[in-house]
């Protein structure tokens, strides 16, 4: 196999473990009340089939990242490859509440191992700006258009194959991705874990940004009280804040604080963070206004969809490396945040009564097209900043900066549009009016959060990516 090709399927081993962390989140969205009829969950008890997946993924982004640069990233994304398969087979076999939660858990586990190093290890294999760019346009896709296509297959399994099927669909790709992985993946030599890992640092990164996700997975969630999630969230901070001192003043950081000088790392993350709150949180509103105000079911919901993962393809496959080449980054950034800006506006103005192809198909395909030209721009301008001893750091933050914004986005678009609803109906409008409106309400907010985005691009991003120093050896971190 020449070069290009075992280059080309590496690719395709990393893609197909973060099209199955992408995939699995959507298809259980989907799957969830067939999942709550079978196992008999409480309706609190069965937000821990995300929220126990969503604490151990988000806690372990960065250590896993840190992991990837001490002991070696190939080792670490092979170790995540393979514990999340097999909790996939537990949660496929799950026979209750318990058995399928602590499934989640380890999937989580599985997949803070694996995609903390995914794009470090992508753009060692693909060093060249326009081999980089076509490659991170199918890590584009395949992250853009994966979650549009797990709510069709999601509500397809759901339907016909059972809930457990969502589950055990990851065994034999897990299965075929683990063999080639072996074969096909190199990675950098690693530190040595000798050099060091900075424990009490990994303890306080880890509980305080589970504890962040869990406080913020709780705002929707009835029986919360605000005094009990602020007291959470304080906890959270301090912990997190206790976490940056330590970074601060350790010898081998887990994180080391300078990375963020680099202007490149701190503001294309910072569109990171925005752009999938809005992303996320317009996914998960989109799909109840489908079903509560259009009166979709679950399958053609799911098809609804099917616009904006077809244009993602197109773009992120075709169209973004070329014009990256000709652009640059910054300036394909730019013009994608407006389009998907433009698009939330458009599905704003959706009306109760809408009609499918006038009224969420043309915004759906605008989104789309945003969605391919912005997200591999933004990734490749967060990974560009980085020293190659950083690669790891790098994607370990990466991944956090978008897991951290689809919980905030979520838990702040769910969060306006429900209060927008009830103030309506407590005023006596008619239900159906008032979730629309509240729904319409979110979009514009998540509107808003792309096009604070485009502003932080034009502002922070320069057109020529400034790399950060290499570090001496004895600080080399994640």
């Amino acid at each position: 196999m020449n070069r290009t090709r075992s280059r080309g399927a590496a690719l395709l081993v990393l893609c197909a473990m973060q099209l199955m962390i992408i995939l699995d989140g959507t298809i259980v969205t989907v799957a969830l009340p067939t999942i709550q009829g079978d196992l008999g969950f409480s309706q609190s008890g069965l937000s821990w089939v995300v929220n126990s997946y969503l604490i151990a993924f988000a806690g372990l982004l960065l250590l896993a990242g840190r992991l990837g640069d001490l002991i070696g990233a190939r080792r670490v994304f092979l170790a995540g490859l393979a514990v999340f398969t097999l909790a996939s087979l537990l949660c496929g076999l799950a026979a209750g509440p318990e058995m399928l939660i602590a499934g989640r858990f380890l999937q989580g586990v599985g997949a803070a191992l694996a995609s903390a190093v995914i794009l470090g290890m992508i753009t060692d294999l693909f060093p060249e700006p326009g081999e980089q760019a076509r490659a991170m346009g199918v890590y584009g896709f395949v992250s853009a258009g994966g979650a549009s296509a797990g709510l069709i297959a999601g509500g397809a399994i759901a339907e016909t194959l059972g809930w457990h099927w969502a589950f055990l669909v990851n065994l034999p790709v897990g299965a075929l991705a683990f063999a080639a992985g072996v074969g096909l993946l190199a990675g950098r030599e690693p530190v040595d874990l000798r050099a060091g890992i900075d424990v009490l640092g990994a303890v306080l990164v880890t509980a305080g940004l589970s504890l962040g996700v869990f406080t913020i997975s709780q705002i929707a969630e009835d029986g919360r009280s605000a005094g009990e999630l602020a007291a959470w969230g304080a906890v959270a901070v301090v912990l997190l804040a206790a976490f940056v001192l330590r970074q601060a003043r350790t010898a081998r950081p887990l994180l080391a604080l300078r990375i963020f000088r680099s202007r490149e790392i701190s503001g294309a993350n910072i569109v990171v963070v925005l752009v999938f709150a809005a992303g996320f949180g317009f996914q998960f509103l989109n799909a109840l206004y489908l079903q509560r105000v259009l009166g979709f079911d679950a399958m053609r919901t799911g098809l609804a969809f099917l616009p904006a993962p077809l244009v993602i393809g197109v773009v992120s496959l075709f169209l973004s490396a070329r014009l990256t080449a000709r652009f640059g980054t910054r300036r394909v950034l730019l013009a994608g945040l407006l389009a998907l800006g433009l698009g939330l506006l458009l599905l704003s103005r959706a009306p109760v009564d809408g009609a499918y192809w006038t009224d969420v198909a043309p915004a759906l395909l605008v989104q789309g097209l945003g969605m391919g030209f912005a997200v591999p721009a933004m990734i490749m301008r967060a990974m560009s900043g980085a020293a190659p001893a950083d690669a790891g750091l790098a994607s370990g933050l990466n991944t956090t900066a978008q897991q951290a914004g689809a919980a905030v986005g979520l838990a702040v678009l769910a969060t306006v549009a429900t209060a927008r609803s009830d103030a309506l109906t407590d005023r006596g409008v008619q239900a159906v009016t008032a979730l629309r409106d509240g729904y319409s309400t979110a979009f514009l907010v998540a509107a808003g959060l792309v096009f604070l985005a485009w502003a932080v691009a034009w502002h922070v991003l320069r057109d020529a990516p400034q790399a950060v120093a290499t570090p001496a050896p004895v600080a080399t971190v994640h």
